[in-house]
Order: C-alpha cells, then sequence, then structure tokens
C-alpha cells in the first residue's frame, strides 16, 4: 500500500494541472444556470439595490456634516438624516436576506445537480474506467470538488459582482469629490493587481495537489472499513494506523500550503487599502485646511474610501475562490465527459427467441491494464440446459462472466446473444435478461427483503418468502429477532458467508431471468446443502440458460454439461462421466474430492 501510494504521489507531481477552460464551464454549469435565470436575475437586482443604497448613506453624512459646520441645521433637523439611515439600514437588511436566499440557495441547487450529475454519469461507465479510477478519488469529486465549485459560485460570484459594482461606483464618487486625491489613493492598486496574480497561480498548483491528497485519504479509510475483519485478523491496525496517520500529516502540510498563500492574499489586499486610506488622511486633510473640499467632502471620501476596503480585499478572497472552483471544475469535467469504451447502442435487435444464450466465436480478451490474453480464441455455444465451467485458478472463468454480463467491450462478432452481434443491443436489453450470483455477493445495508427485492422491488411478501425457500435461506431468516426486516449491515456483517450466497441467490431466482450465471456462488455453502438446494433447483432451471461456474466435481456432475477452460480456452468438454474417461485435469479433481469433499476450488 505504501508503495502504491508513493506512485500516485510521484504521478500526481508529474501531471499537470487541470485548467478549465470556458467550453468546460458552459457544459457543466450551464444547464443549471439557464434553469434559474430568472431567480439569479433577482437576486442580481437585490444585490445591486444594497450596492446602490449603500452608497446613498455617505452622500447624506456629507450633507449634514457641511450644514453642520455652516451651523445651517439644528439638533431637531439632524434627525431627518438620522431617519434617513435608519431606513436604509432596514432596506439593506430585507434586500441582503433576499440576494442571500436567491443567490446561495442557487449554489446549493448547482451542487445538488452536479452531485446528480456524477451519480448517474458513474452509473453508466465500464469495467475499464473502474480500474483507472479509486473510489477515494470519486468520492473526493463528490465532496471536496463540488463544494469548492459551489463556493466559487455562490460567495464567489456575489463578492466579484458586488466587489465590482462597489469599486467603480465608489471610485466615480470619489472622482466627483476630488479627481487627485482619488488618483493618488488609488496609486498602491497595481500593487494589489501584480501579487494577486502571482499568488493565485501558486494557489491553484497546491490546491490541486490537496484535492488529490484528499482522494488518496479517503480511499486508504474506505479500503480499511470494508477490510477491518481481515486487518484485524492479521493484527494490521498499528500498520494502518501509521499508513493513515502518514497520509493525514501529508494532507495537512498540503493544506498548510495553501494557507500560505491565503494568507498572503488578504494581507496585501488590506496593506493596499490602508496605504490608500493614510495617502487621503494626509492629503484629504490638507485639502480641507486650504478650502480645496468641504468638511463634508472630505468625511464622505473617507467614507467612500472605507467602502473601497472589501472590495479590495475580495480581489483577493475572489481569486482564491476561482481558481479553488476552477481546479476542481476541471477535475469533475474530466470525470462526467469520460466516455465508457463499452458500445451502448439506443435500439437494438429483437432477440430470436429460437436461439436462447451466447454463442463465443474466438473470442479474445485482454484485460486494459495487461496485454496478456485472459480468453483466448474462445468459441462456445452456451443454450438452454446447465452447463457447468470449471479449470485451474487463471483460466478466464470469472473474466467469462464479465464479459457474459457487459461490464467489458468485446470485438463485433465475437460474442453473440439471441442470435446477434451482442454490441448491436443496448446493454439493458441484455442485463435485463441475467441473474447473476457471485461468490462474495454484494449486499447493503438494507432489510433482508430488501435486499432480496433489488432485481424485483414490486415483489410480494410472499414471492420473497417464495425465492428464500428455494435458496434453502428461508428458515435462517426466520431465526433472526425481525425475520425478513432484519437490517443485515454493511456487506452483510450480520450473516455468515453461506448465508450471503444463498440470499443472494435468492435474488436472483426472485428476478426469474432467462439465464442465469452463478460464479462459484456456493462456494461457502457446505456440500450437502449445495447439492440439496442444486438438486431442489433443477425444475426450476427448466428451459433456461444456466451456467455454473465452480471448482467442486459434486455440483459439476449435476449439470448436464461440463467445460474445462485452460488458459482462456476449451481443453476440453462432456458430461462427467464422459470427463472422467477422457480429462487427466477432471479426473484428478475428482479424485482429490473424494478424498476430501469440503475441498473447494478457487474463483478464478
Amino acid at each position: 500500500m505504501t508503495l502504491t501510494t508513493q506512485q500516485t504521489t510521484d504521478k500526481r507531481k508529474k501531471r499537470k494541472q487541470p485548467q478549465a477552460t470556458f467550453a468546460q464551464v458552459r457544459s457543466l454549469l450551464g444547464p443549471t444556470y439557464r434553469k434559474h435565470r430568472l431567480r439569479l436575475l433577482a437576486g442580481f437586482i437585490a444585490l445591486l439595490a444594497v450596492d446602490f443604497l449603500q452608497l446613498l448613506i455617505p452622500r447624506i453624512i456629507r450633507r449634514a456634516v457641511d450644514s453642520l459646520q455652516a451651523t445651517e441645521i439644528s439638533s431637531h433637523e439632524l434627525l431627518t438624516p438620522a431617519a434617513l439611515i435608519v431606513s436604509i439600514a432596514a432596506g439593506v437588511v430585507i434586500l441582503r436576506f433576499t440576494w442571500r436566499y436567491l443567490i446561495i440557495g442557487f449554489s446549493r441547487l448547482l451542487e445538488r445537480d452536479i452531485r446528480n450529475r456524477i451519480f448517474t454519469h458513474l452509473l453508466t461507465m465500464d469495467g475499464p474506467f473502474f480500474e483507472k479510477r479509486t473510489t477515494g478519488d470519486l468520492m473526493a469529486h463528490s465532496s471536496n470538488d463540488i463544494s469548492a465549485i459551489q463556493m466559487a459560485c455562490g460567495m464567489g460570484m456575489v463578492a466579484a459582482v458586488d466587489a465590482l459594482v462597489m469599486l467603480l461606483a465608489a471610485i466615480g464618487f470619489m472622482i466627483a469629490i476630488h479627481p487627485t486625491l482619488t488618483l493618488m489613493a488609488l496609486l498602491p492598486m497595481p500593487i494589489l493587481a501584480i501579487s494577486t496574480r502571482i499568488l493565485s497561480g501558486k494557489l491553484h498548483k497546491r490546491f490541486s495537489a490537496v484535492q488529490e491528497r484528499f482522494a488518496m485519504l479517503t480511499e486508504l479509510s474506505r479500503s480499511t472499513l470494508i477490510s477491518i475483519g481481515l486487518i484485524k485478523s492479521y493484527t494490521m491496525e498499528g500498520f494502518q494506523t501509521k499508513q493513515f496517520d502518514r497520509l493525514g500529516k501529508k494532507y495537512v502540510k498540503d493544506n498548510l500550503r495553501v494557507a500560505a498563500i491565503q494568507g498572503l492574499i488578504s494581507p496585501v489586499a488590506t496593506l493596499v487599502g490602508n496605504i490608500g486610506m493614510l495617502v487621503v488622511l494626509f492629503l484629504g486633510g490638507l485639502f480641507v485646511i486650504q478650502k480645496k473640499i468641504s468638511l463634508g467632502d472630505f468625511v464622505a471620501f473617507i467614507t467612500y474610501l472605507y467602502m473601497l476596503i472589501w472590495p479590495v480585499m475580495a480581489v483577493g478572497w475572489v481569486a482564491n475562490l476561482v481558481q479553488r472552483g476552477a481546479t476542481s471544475l476541471a477535475r469533475i469535467h474530466s470525470l462526467v465527459t469520460s466516455v465508457a469504451r463499452l458500445h451502448d447502442p439506443k435500439e437494438g435487435p429483437e432477440p430470436d427467441p429460437g436461439q436462447p444464450g451466447f454463442r463465443l466465436n474466438n473470442l479474445t480478451f485482454s484485460y486494459p491494464s495487461s496485454p496478456r490474453p485472459v480468453l483466448n480464441n474462445l468459441s462456445l455455444h452456451l443454450g438452454p440446459g446447465i452447463h457447468g465451467i470449471t479449470g485451474r485458478t487463471g483460466c478466464g472463468k470469472t473474466t467469462l462472466c464479465k464479459l457474459l454480463t457487459r461490464l467489458y467491450p468485446v470485438k463485433n462478432q465475437q460474442l453473440c446473444f439471441a442470435g446477434h452481434d451482442v454490441n448491436q443491443y443496448p446493454l439493458f436489453q441484455v442485463r435485463s435478461r441475467i441473474g447473476y450470483v457471485a461468490q462474495e455477493p454484494i449486499l447493503f445495508s438494507r432489510s433482508i427483503a430488501e435486499n432480496i427485492r433489488l432485481g424485483r422491488p414490486e415483489a410480494s411478501r410472499k414471492e420473497v418468502e417464495e425465492a428464500a425457500k428455494k435458496a434453502a435461506i428461508h428458515e435462517d431468516i426466520l431465526t433472526f429477532e425481525k425475520g425478513y426486516e432484519t437490517t443485515i449491515g454493511e456487506r452483510g456483517i450480520k450473516l455468515s458467508g453461506g448465508q450471503r450466497q444463498r440470499l443472494a441467490m435468492a435474488r436472483a431466482l426472485l428476478a426469474d431471468r432467462e439465464i442465469l450465471l452463478i460464479d462459484d456462488g456456493l462456494s461457502a455453502v457446505d456440500v450437502t446443502t449445495e447439492e440439496e438446494l442444486f438438486h431442489g433447483l433443477k425444475h426450476y432451471f427448466a428451459d433456461k440458460v444456466v451456467i455454473v461456474i465452480s471448482n467442486r466435481t459434486k455440483l459439476l456432475s449435476m449439470t448436464d454439461r461440463i467445460i474445462i477452460l485452460t488458459d482462456g480456452s476449451v481443453e476440453a468438454e462432456g458430461s462427467h462421466e464422459e470427463l472422467l474417461r477422457s480429462s487427466d485435469l477432471y479426473r484428478s479433481m475428482y479424485s482429490k474430492q473424494m478424498l476430501d469433499p469440503d475441498e473447494a476450488g478457487s474463483k478464478r
């Protein structure tokens, strides 16, 4: 695990950091923006109204101060500007709530839409895709990356518009008061522009490193939790803790490197604003003494300059949010635009009822990560009946199951389903006809009944119980306090290995599909129970295509036909009796298992 983590880190250092383009922004964010454009318009109108009201306050103060200086206003008359300021403040409160509800609420809707798009896209991807992406990386996309985009498109967008409007309006009012004083107050601004550009570039690279480190940390957490039993049995708790601590420290270090940049942006912006304030206090005071501006003008100018501090500081903050959002947007865009290698046409031919099952024509297959063929010129016809497939570890049994269930792409005409090339069918059209029982069944932390209903959510309780009885799991279920409503925990942790497999068998039987694939799906069941179960299902298998992957000769002897694979090709096929006479490998397997009936074959 340490080596893998180090290799990932090295690749990350060499890889160019992603940059979001306008086309990526438009394709990923455009639909949600168009859908909620009226909401955004109303929100920005409220935001601009807040800015307009805030800009009125210095003008009211200016008139009041000039009147006081000229002693043209009484203490009673001071209530008028005071009431105006209070009324404006009340209006600002209402309008500020309005724009926050509309615009920040929009950013949450955008977050929801992107998360749904990621989830939907992942469900369409194939085996090669998931070979390249870790679960931790995918989880990081759905958490940290989406959060960064939400902040950029929420507060980042608000701050950018607000800062721009306030900056231009305040500078305009300042110029109206005294152009020269305004010019002197704004002289430090180029320092901010240059420093922001430099710091933002560094922030982008460092934030990319943080996101990728977070993905690694998440993947380590996930893999540890799902294999907690194995880790405890090998007393690896200390090792895993050190691994987690090491990655955690690196994650903190990467975050501190980001914080160092962030810690510079705001102080630089504040420094620029305060330098401008110092210039105004000196020159503005001098101009008041020289009667070039009134005291009211000076107070208003100071107020407008004070209003500029937030926009000036916002430049750095917005740059930070935009860089984070752009990095995350590029990462998510790369994910949701990834294309599955598995062809999935919209429409396909009608399956030929006279040719049920699969036909393999010189099928050759290699995994993307390895050039060595796992299946090599494999030719088979898997029609109605019970087919047993066996062979040594690595001969391609499980790979064959993955291809039949359409998890990996195959070349044209090498795999046919119901009389047509499998690539002509939509994936759903093939998968919806296959029931699958794996050696390690996937169960969810739901009730037993919900797990059995996975393939047929509308099934009645009676149908669920009938499927459980056929799979010889009904009596076991009744031993639980809540029976079929028992929650079985993550990956079925409350059940034994045999119970999990029989539960998966009940699920496949309830789905009642014309093809049933059992990939060593009864390996955790004792031989006697397996034999009774299989004998009991013989009538259910009538007219169906049943493919049983197993190395147990007792189970294979109950099939209609046995196929022995060697190095991805058919070495021999025939009935149990025929193979005992003709196949040295099968005869050897049978002899060993007669001596040790509980010996179980390997999965692949």
